[in-house]
């Protein structure tokens, strides 16, 4: 299947032509959404021993120590049961005292999702009893099932790790609040990651007075745990490198099994067609995307469903080759500064890691 938009030039090398992202419409099943909340590829076998403090950040150190010993806590009987108790005429537990949960507060590329992922790995409880996705995921997950059904699937857990906590608008800050405080109320143990501390999530976003108030109450949830450091993808790295020609990008494209080739404009038209929940579908079985004519993103809508395309192509380590303007220049400088600013960042520190990871595609 062609792109119908990037040309192949005049040297194909693979005997069949290149995917094309923009020719895809996936349908994502809610089992598969539930089945799917497990950490990401790119995190199967990470460790807390496989997590390399920064020695000249102290709290890194110390976010290991503390999650191990928020694992080790974990390995008792869960804590819900409590109808199942008053069915049995026993006296229902106490509700937990203080925070159920840890939030991982740090900037771009300190390791957090690591340490989250690493979490989720050491809590002892089999695969089905601990759930692991994005905040996106989240709310896509409760779309999918209702509220009710998705307070059931989870109620049974043993731990529900967040990561990438971003509240967009007040709908969201209410539905997942109430959420987690009926799962808290089931004896599930939370984790979220995020770059914002938990009463300063959606600040200079909005400013009406209940949103704020979910804030704080969803707050209490969490003890929240500090990760300092610059970005570990910058740490020695050398710089992104720059984009590359059309040609280039096709002849890759043409040469690496399972590769995507779409022109950029493309593509963002596509994204606004399939719901950001099947963006980690639209990318099954391709193993490296290729975009031609990258330009700045034109409004704030295609750049926040641009960042969750990047998520998923960070997640499952699809390399990015791609010709036009370089990533960090995909957003402009009213986005960088408004309130998505940490999300514009993550996505061009991701991005610009995918795009060192194509590097080896184009022949020298």
């Amino acid at each position: 299947m062609s792109s119908s938009h990037a040309v192949p030039g005049s040297s194909p090398i693979a005997e069949t032509a290149p995917l094309s992202l923009c020719a895809r419409e996936p349908h994502v099943p809610a089992d598969r959404l539930v089945a799917e909340m497990v950490p990401p590829p790119r995190f199967d076998s990470v460790r807390f021993d496989t997590y390399v403090p920064d020695p000249n950040q102290p709290s890194q150190t110390e976010a290991v120590r503390v999650l191990s010993d928020f694992a080790a806590g974990l390995g008792g009987a869960h804590a819900m049961g409590a109808g199942k108790r008053k069915w049995f005429g026993r006296k229902a537990p106490a509700r937990p005292s203080g925070p159920r949960g840890v939030y991982l507060d740090g900037g771009y590329g300190v390791g957090k999702t690591h340490l989250l992922a690493s979490l989720w790995h050491a809590t002892p409880a089999a695969p089905e009893l601990k759930a692991f996705g994005t905040f996106v995921e989240l709310t896509n997950l409760v779309g999918a099932l209702g509220f009710q059904q998705t307070v059931r699937t989870l109620s049974g857990h043993r731990l529900l790790c967040i990561d990438e906590f971003e509240l967009d608008d007040p709908g969201d800050t209410v539905l997942v609040s109430s959420l987690l405080s009926r799962l808290v109320e089931e004896g599930v143990a939370l984790a979220a990651t995020s770059n914002t501390l938990p009463g300063k999530l959606g600040e200079g976003r909005f400013a009406a007075a209940d949103f704020l108030r979910e804030i704080q109450g969803l707050s209490a949830h969490f003890r929240p745990l500090r990760i300092d450091g610059e970005d570990y993808r910058h740490r020695g790295l050398p710089e992104a490198p720059p984009p590359y020609s059309d040609e280039q990008v096709t002849k890759a494209a043409y040469a690496t099994p399972d590769a995507a080739l779409d022109d950029f404009p493309s593509l963002l038209d596509h994204l606004a067609r399939v719901h950001p929940s099947r963006y980690g579908a639209l990318t099954d079985g391709v193993k490296a995307v290729c975009l031609t004519d990258v330009r700045p993103v034109p409004d704030q809508s295609t750049a926040l469903r641009l960042v969750v395309l990047a998520d998923r192509l960070y997640d499952r380590e699809v390399p990015v080759l791609a010709s036009g303007a370089p990533f960090d220049e995909l957003f402009s400088e009213e986005m960088l500064n408004g309130g998505y600013r940490k999300k514009y960042f993550r996505a061009i520190s991701r991005l610009t890691a995918l795009a060192r990871d194509a590097k080896g595609l184009v022949a020298q």
